[in-house]
């Protein structure tokens, strides 16, 4: 996994069908590896968008990044990531990640850890079909509780989303893939590399993701950025521990997102963190950036939404401009 460079696009879950129909036919057209839909609170259900870019692609491997254990029970989350492999003819992965922004809808979080590694235990007996049941401290299946279908494969690849050290260390020993979310940073590629490596992860792949904007005209598609980043940043910048972030200008970014004041959000976030947090600018500019990360020890980017000015224009010259210079 270590020698893989994979590159691959990040929807918003906020379009119509004949948008994502759109989008994935192009994403497949220009070659990138995978498609992922983010399972953001609040936007669409990521399988509706996903089960749409696999009638209208296939090769591009697909999956939700992420799914939530806390608000689907393991059960729904083996149902949804059979009924997309079915769709897809084996390419789904199934994402898991503890999520944000749950305290808006009075959803706890206790125990993370526990409950994806419960989650991918019960996902994986039935999927394989295996009926003697489960008894874990979060979940639990009577003996006999098996799938009534047939699954396409009776296993399925894993991400996990996180940006913890326990958590990486816990899921290199059940992940193919461990994702940061809302990072362009190659400090934090390395720092992950790291855990998993220490935790004899090596073949568990770090993928790296983040709000992308590329355009010919650079500082638009930095501007724009800028804004696009904030609600992420105002939630993931305290979680990278290879920056410091001054806590004051966080409050404050925080305080504009909290008001959906995003553009005076962005207006706050300078050069050196947007570079942090985003891909941005020309798509020399991008695919530095991209590179940068694959050199720290990433085995994917996900070029994450907008991707440009409109998402069509974004995927087409990330396809066109970008895609080349890191497959050199």
């Amino acid at each position: 996994m270590n020698g893989e460079r994979l590159v691959g696009i990040g929807l918003q879950s906020d379009k119509s069908a004949d948008e994502y129909a759109e989008l994935a036919e192009l994403a497949e057209r220009h070659g990138f590896d995978v498609l992922s839909v983010f399972g953001d609170l609040m936007y669409q259900p990521p399988i509706f968008p996903l089960l749409v870019a696999a009638r209208h692609t296939r090769r591009i491997r697909l999956g939700a990044a992420c799914l939530n254990p806390f608000t689907l029970h393991p059960v729904e989350v083996a149902g949804q990531v059979a009924a997309l492999d079915l769709a897809s003819h084996g390419r789904a992965y199934l994402g898991l990640a503890r999520g944000t922004w749950l305290q808006q809808v009075g959803v706890p979080q206790a125990r993370p850890l526990r409950r994806i590694a419960e989650t991918v235990q019960v996902v994986r007996r039935l999927l394989a079909g295996d009926g003697e049941g489960f008894q874990g401290r979060e979940f639990s299946i009577e003996p006999g509780t098996t799938l009534r279908y047939t699954p396409v494969r009776p296993d399925v690849p894993v991400l996990v989303g996180t940006w913890g050290q326990q958590t990486a260390r816990a899921a290199a020993a059940f992940a193919s893939e461990v994702k940061v979310g809302g990072s362009a940073n190659p400090a934090m590629a390395k720092t992950m590399r790291a855990w998993l490596d220490e935790a004899d992860g090596h073949g568990t792949g770090v993928v790296l993701g983040a709000v992308t904007v590329v355009d010919t005209d650079g500082a638009l598609a930095r501007r724009m950025a800028r804004t696009e980043v904030a609600m992420y940043l105002a939630v993931v910048a305290a979680l990278d521990p290879t920056v410091e972030v001054d806590p004051e200008l966080l409050a404050r970014i925080q305080d504009h997102v909290a008001r959906r004041e995003d553009d005076a959000a962005g207006a706050l976030i300078g050069d050196d963190l947007l570079d942090l947090f985003a891909f941005s600018g020309t798509p020399e500019q991008v695919a530095a950036q991209a590179a940068a990360v694959f050199d720290a020890g990433a085995s994917r980017v996900e070029f994450g939404t907008p991707h440009g000015l409109t998402p069509y224009q974004g995927i087409d010259l990330l396809g066109q401009r970008v895609l080349p210079l890191l497959r050199e």
